[in-house]
């Protein structure tokens, strides 16, 4: 075979890699930080130091919801938020409700909370309260407005909440200082048009990379008073607590399979046009 042909064989070789190959690439790319459990130094953003700023305004005692609205598929994202976000609450001794728009999401904001109250050495019913997820979306948003007990007479364990000391006094969201609404879809702006518009409610918004475009402007209206978007938001919170977690630990893994793909399309476009040459030399 001559050397043109050798050439044309494996430049088209290279020029159609079998895709399990790259998949392959890409699992090692992620992995290396990982294992090697690699940070690097975030910069905080606006729009997370803002919500920072008023969970630590909120004074000793202050109670915040969370709402929990995503599902298994947007859980790496928004579980490193939740999870950083807690561990602020409890470290200023804030009290916390956890409820949810999503039943789905509801495990995963229950083994996000009591873990982070274990560590804290909270008491459920004291200092947190799950009270769990009822249907409805914007009929439960504005009836807990008018008066939480309407939607939720009991925890999500069947207890009264007029047995819980923590609930006592909390009536609608004139006693909650602030919701935290982590979603992977449109339950933020539920929230922004039937809590924050009718009520006042003071809203955090946590959501997917892909979805955070859609709420800056409602932070520029201040409907909202911060944002956190995908993974990143997640470690610029990590970093603001001192509690580093998934976020700040997957920030390095995302920067090193950015700079693999690239790596691949300039390989994949190179490989392209040598083989076009090739062609053309070999027709000519």
């Amino acid at each position: 075979m001559s050397a043109p042909a050798a050439r044309k064989t494996w430049l088209e070789r290279l020029n159609h890699i079998d895709r399990r190959l790259i998949f392959v690439i890409v699992f090692v790319v992620v992995s290396i930080p990982m294992l090697l459990k690699l940070t690097s130094p975030v910069k905080v953003s606006h729009e997370v130091q803002i919500a920072y700023d008023f969970i630590q305004s909120i004074p000793a005692g202050g109670v915040v919801m969370f709402s929990v609205d995503y599902d298994p598929t947007s859980a790496p994202e928004l579980q490193p938020m939740i999870l950083a976000i807690l561990h602020h609450c409890f470290s200023r001794n804030l009290r916390v409700i956890l409820t949810g728009q999503l039943a789905v999401g509801m495990p995963l904001g229950i083994e996000a909370l009591e873990s982070t109250a274990a560590q804290f050495g909270k008491k459920y019913g004291v200092d947190y309260v799950n009270i769990g997820y009822r249907p409805g979306n914007q009929a439960v948003i504005v009836a807990m407005g008018r008066r939480l007990r309407d939607m939720f007479a009991t925890d999500y364990r069947g207890t009264p909440l007029d047995q819980l000391p923590m609930m006592k006094n909390i009536r609608n969201y004139d006693q909650i200082a602030g919701v935290v609404d982590l979603a992977h879809g449109g339950t933020p702006e539920l929230w922004i048009q039937f809590g924050q518009a009718r009520y006042g409610v003071k809203l955090i918004v946590c959501t997917t990379a892909v979805g955070a475009p859609d709420y800056y402007n409602y932070l520029q209206a201040k409907q909202i008073v911060g944002l956190l978007g995908g993974m990143r938001g997640a470690a610029e919170y990590e970093t603001l607590v001192k509690a580093p977690g998934l976020g700040l630990l997957a920030m390095p893994a995302q920067s090193w399979v950015h700079l693999a793909i690239i790596g691949l399309i300039l390989l994949g476009n190179l490989t392209f046009f040598l083989n076009r040459r090739a062609k053309n030399a070999e027709n000519a």
